[in-house]
């Protein structure tokens, strides 16, 4: 055995999808964050954290962009197969990008396909719970894709939705979501995620579904919760929602640890004798 490999038994068994949804049955919280890099992976992933979803919010919290839209399949991709390198026992979710599964499930499929075999990732997440995408996530289903669902607020869609808004206050639309959920359950979505929706709502479509929903901006009983991981470490010190909870404030650590840095290198401090070769 090589030196550099560790023994089968050391090796914490990586999370499939039907474990994931199994946690519901046993009433045990899902743990999820996004990571978009190998570092960041081995981060959560020894954090103990269940499932790490590449999202498509990488638009927004790496490349500076202005909207979801902006991210492309290949660049979905390229990402997802870093955090994989990086990850040992969390399940791996690939958001799939705007328009690469809403034209037609033929689309879907050959996408979400695409998606897995070159990332590595052991799941595809689709926004929305209309008819055409249910039924895309059944037509992936069918083929042996696993699918996470996202109803509530769909940042791909935002200019429907008119911005970042709650959704489901209004009666009719709660009844939607609920039977938005249930749809995407019926096609075999393993989990669903709810964006922005009232607590109570939350709540009555977590108990409406046998599958586990995970929460962002959702209230606490999800069966899950999810954050991205550049907002609950203060690193996107602009964004400051109602519903996210710093874990820390790594942008003021970081600038502070380059500025020494920087004033190091301008004094003549760095680098001296300990980090320079006789």
């Amino acid at each position: 055995m090589s030196a550099h490999s560790a023994p089968a038994a050391s090796r914490p068994k990586p999370l499939l999808p039907r474990d994931v949804a199994a946690m519901k049955a046993a009433g045990t919280p899902i743990v999820c964050s996004t990571a978009y890099d190998v570092l960041q992976a081995r981060i959560v992933d020894a954090a103990g954290v269940d499932v790490v979803l590449v999202g498509d919010s990488l638009a927004q919290v790496v490349a500076g962009l202005e909207s979801t839209r902006q991210v492309t399949l290949d660049q979905m991709i390229w990402h997802a197969a870093a955090v994989h390198r990086g990850l040992a026992r969390a399940l791996l979710v690939i958001d799939m990008p705007w328009m690469s599964y809403q034209a037609s499930a033929d689309d879907a499929v050959r996408a979400c396909g695409r998606a897995l075999a070159e990332s590595g990732a052991g799941a595809v997440k689709m926004e929305g719970g209309t008819a055409p995408i249910v039924e895309a996530v059944r037509r992936c289903v069918d083929v042996g894709i696993p699918v996470m669902g996202h109803i509530g607020f769909t940042p791909q869609t935002d200019l429907a939705l008119g911005g970042p808004r709650v959704q489901g206050r209004e009666a009719h639309r709660a009844d939607a979501l609920v039977a938005e959920a249930q749809a995407l359950e019926a096609a075999g979505a393993f989990a669903v995620v709810l964006e922005l929706v009232p607590t109570a709502v939350a709540q009555r479509i977590t108990q409406a579904v046998g599958v586990p929903t995970i929460g962002i901006g959702a209230g606490p009983h999800c069966d899950g919760q999810i954050l991205v991981l550049p907002d609950l470490l203060g690193l996107n010190e602009g964004f400051r929602p109602k519903f996210l909870k710093r874990y820390a404030e790594l942008g003021t650590v970081a600038r502070e640890a380059v500025g020494r840095y920087a004033d190091d290198v301008r004094a003549g401090r760095y680098p001296d004798a300990d980090h320079s070769f006789a």
